[in-house]
């Protein structure tokens, strides 16, 4: 199955290229972009998992509602997308019950940034996907890691997608630069290999992220950005389904896995 995942968050990503962006800007690109991602998840008959922040999430309590109401899952992304502390882990995902209503079970480390899987399962969490088994040069070097899930500390790892052998990130920048015709094969290999795709993105890259004086973006985090990635993600939607491929929440896959171990 391929499990579509979305981390919202306060948009904070220009202050890492010298730019200022307000709260209320941050707040309003990652709800505008939240709400594009649902309006396509909705027309495709889709569920996907929402990694959010609580400090999101106590700002706009009525886009999490409607998260739960359409049926998607809701995980803990953090309590603040800029800061971290280990105490964050329990207080995020308490917070984000209460404004839902619903039991979250999974996280997300902001960034993909390494996390102590200990504090994960004192915390309470079910599963951890905060590894991208890759090497990303300036963030991360994870080729020792499984390309798979696995367990750690009883919590159920599950990294994000990278290709067989070469291992090839099929995460949120190639969906911007690679061709469509080959990530689409490259993820068709995966999804063969593995029997699932884990793949996760961002409400932002629905903005067209083309202004420079605005946010200060290299070219290949702005490429097909706005209403072209919202093409581009409706397509490859439109092109799993007609290869009978389905689709599911994060804690619905991860359900399977711990019944069948």
């Amino acid at each position: 199955m391929i499990l579509l995942s979305f981390d919202i968050e306060e948009f904070d990503m220009p202050f890492e290229y010298g730019k200022d962006i307000s709260f209320n800007d941050q707040l309003a690109i990652s709800t505008t972009g939240t709400l594009h991602i649902l309006q396509i998840l909705k027309s495709a008959g889709v569920k996907a998992t929402f990694y959010c922040t609580a400090n999101y999430a106590m700002h706009r309590p009525e886009i999490i509602k409607q998260i739960i109401n359409e049926g998607h899952e809701l995980a803990s992304h953090g309590y603040y997308h800029t800061d971290f502390k280990p105490e964050h882990l329990l207080q995020s995902r308490l917070k984000l019950e209460e404004i839902a209503g619903v039991p979250v079970k999974g996280y997300r480390m902001a960034r993909m940034m390494p996390v102590d899987e200990r504090e994960i399962e004192k915390a309470g969490y079910i599963y951890n996907s905060s590894i991208n088994p890759t090497w990303l040069p300036g963030r991360y070097n994870n080729f020792s890691k499984p390309r798979t899930w696995f367990y750690n500390s009883n919590v159920l790892q599950l990294p994000s997608s990278v290709s067989p052998l070469i291992r090839f990130p099929l995460f949120w920048l190639s969906f911007h630069n690679l061709p469509m015709g080959l990530l689409k094969w490259l993820c068709a290999a995966t999804y063969r290999k593995d029997g699932y795709i884990n793949l996760y993105f961002h409400p932002w890259e629905f903005t067209d992220l083309n202004q420079p004086e605005r946010f200060g973006f290299p070219g290949y985090v702005v490429r097909n950005s706005g209403d072209a990635f919202i093409k581009r993600l409706t397509g490859f939607i439109t092109w799993a389904k007609s290869k009978n491929y389905q689709f599911a929440t994060t804690g619905s896959f991860v359900n399977k896995v711990q019944a069948k171990h």
